[in-house]
């Protein structure tokens, strides 16, 4: 049976703005830190699966990319789960975000070769005006504010390579620089984070 998710999409990680992962291009995968550690928040508008709605929840996707670069692989990576998701949400978000059920993840999560235990945790969500900060249970805080030029436009980019792997609508995301913070005992690393985006995103598998 096929399945769709939409709604908004926020990344983050250990470069600086703009990380280059974004251009699909290795030879321009030049990590900042010599790794790449890269919190995601999904927050889902509208979402079915099998019968099973999804409308509302929310999911971290974090992804710890050893280098050179990302298209290397060997990334360890964890969900966090909105721990407000019943378990056959919970079920159907695991297997879409490990890329079990097609659609973008599928080839995202060919990129890793160790998913640590799903947390199920509390996400909370303050949002005020264009800027964002998030709260995920014990293991980190992720801020971010639109990147604005000097007469106040929101600047964006299009047609970034990953930004067609994640199912961006139209191809397009907000610079959204970070500042971001993760603690989890069981990754390769705890860290800080300077580069973020923000997108729509629009997904179907099966």
């Amino acid at each position: 049976m096929t399945w769709n998710l939409s709604g908004k999409m926020v990344e983050n990680c250990t470069c600086n703005m703009l990380c280059p992962c974004w251009f699909g291009v290795k030879e321009l995968m030049i990590m900042d830190q010599g790794y790449c550690a890269a919190p995601i928040l999904f927050r889902i508008q509208n979402g079915n699966v099998d019968g099973i709605d999804l409308k509302g929840r929310d999911i971290v996707v974090l992804f710890d990319f050893p280098g050179p670069t990302i298209l290397d692989g060997n990334a360890t990576s964890r969900l966090y789960i909105d721990e407000a998701a019943d378990e056959g949400q919970r079920k159907d978000l695991e297997a879409i975000f490990q890329g079990k059920r097609g659609g973008p993840m599928e080839m995202i999560s060919s990129l890793t070769s160790k998913w640590l235990p799903t947390q199920n945790t509390q996400i909370e969500i303050n949002e005020d005006g264009n800027n964002l900060t998030v709260t995920v249970g014990s293991f980190g805080k992720m801020k971010y504010g639109e990147l604005k030029n000097e007469s106040g436009r929101t600047m964006t980019l299009q047609g970034a390579g990953f930004a067609s792997a994640f199912g961006m609508d139209d191809e397009t995301f907000t610079l959204a620089p970070s500042a971001s913070q993760w603690s989890d005992p069981d990754l390769p690393h705890q860290f800080s984070t300077k580069s973020g985006v923000m997108a729509n995103f629009s997904w179907r598998g099966s």
